[in-house]
């Protein structure tokens, strides 16, 4: 199928700024790559050897319709097919707070790829904390699900995810925060409501 052509304007900043971290004609797993828009952009506009891994029947198709190469599979069971270092960057956007098993997957993703991207809703942004006071749990933008039905089982702060990068010997080289379109440079921990880090392994 002919791939499809994404303009800048249709991709998010976040998933911009992840293309702005990866080498041009590179190799490229996208991990819960939905409809493949960044791979498509980065098919498009950088080159990029790239392959996605969803599982929802619908954005399967969406994303062969893009002309992305995707292998429909639950990322709960892991990398496994795979091999080490099969890949230059492996991308987990807005998935990681979903996950059951956190280290697992970071792990994984340290083992089949030089550089691993992860995003994330950030759990430090301050009106969460108003929320918690009153005493209700937050719904915003990056998390608008109520406590009873959400899908994000492992919220997390951007010193919080630091932490564990740090235990499971992870460093990060990048870090981007967004709060909707606009890039967040003072306070990132309090006023972004999007995380994105880039880390390598260190052995």
């Amino acid at each position: 199928m002919s791939q499809t052509s994404i303009a800048p304007k249709h991709v998010r900043a976040d998933l911009k700024r992840i293309a702005s971290w990866i080498e041009p004609g590179s190799r490229v797993l996208d991990l819960g790559c939905g409809d493949g828009t960044l791979l498509a952009y980065l098919q498009s506009n950088k080159g990029v050897i790239g392959a996605g891994v969803e599982l929802s029947d619908e954005l399967v198709i969406a994303s062969v319709r893009r002309g992305v190469q995707v292998i429909q599979q639950n990322l709960e069971e892991g990398l496994a097919l795979f091999d080490d270092q099969q890949f230059d960057t492996v991308v987990l956007s807005r998935t990681l707070q979903s996950m059951h098993n956190t280290e697992h997957i970071l792990r994984e993703m340290a083992r089949v790829a030089r550089f691993g991207i992860v995003s994330f809703p950030n759990f430090g942004y301050w009106p969460h904390g108003w929320s918690i006071l009153s005493g209700r749990m937050p719904v915003t933008g990056e998390m608008p699900y109520q406590w009873f039905d959400t899908p994000n089982i492992h919220l997390c702060t951007l010193k919080d995810f630091e932490s564990l990068a740090q235990a499971l010997e992870l460093r990060i080289t990048h870090l981007a925060t967004f709060n909707g379109k606009k890039e967040i440079k003072w306070l990132p921990g309090w006023r972004s409501t999007l995380a994105v880090y880039r880390f390598e392994s260190i052995n």
